[in-house]
Formats: structure tokens, C-alpha cells, sequence
């Protein structure tokens, strides 16, 4: 499975892994702006990257 991965630089953690299937980019977006906006609004460089689980 595919997942998309939202990592937080700054505190080294994943905040959220998302299946690619039911989230595209758009919806892993508005996600930053809801869910993790803590983050962000604190200046914490966000990352979304690929993962692949076998």
C-alpha cells in the first residue's frame, strides 16, 4: 500500500500517514490547514513524502 506522509521537521515526528487511495494531495492539504495548523502556525517546516508499506 501507498501511503503520503506528513513529517514534521522540527519536532521529528510523523504527524499523519495517509492512503494514497482515499486522500490526494488536495485533501492531505486541507488537512494542514485544519488539523495540523499548530505546526505550521509556529513555523515548523512540514513535509509530505511517498511511503510504501509491502
Amino acid at each position: 500500500m501507498e501511503f503520503r506522509e506528513v513529517y514534521c521537521m522540527n519536532c521529528k515526528k510523523v504527524l499523519g500517514r495517509y492512503n494514497v487511495k482515499f486522500y490526494d494531495n488536495t485533501k492531505i492539504e486541507e488537512l494542514l490547514k485544519t488539523t495540523h495548523v499548530t505546526h505550521v502556525r509556529n513555523g515548523h517546516r512540514i513535509t509530505i513524502r511517498k511511503f510504501v508499506k509491502d
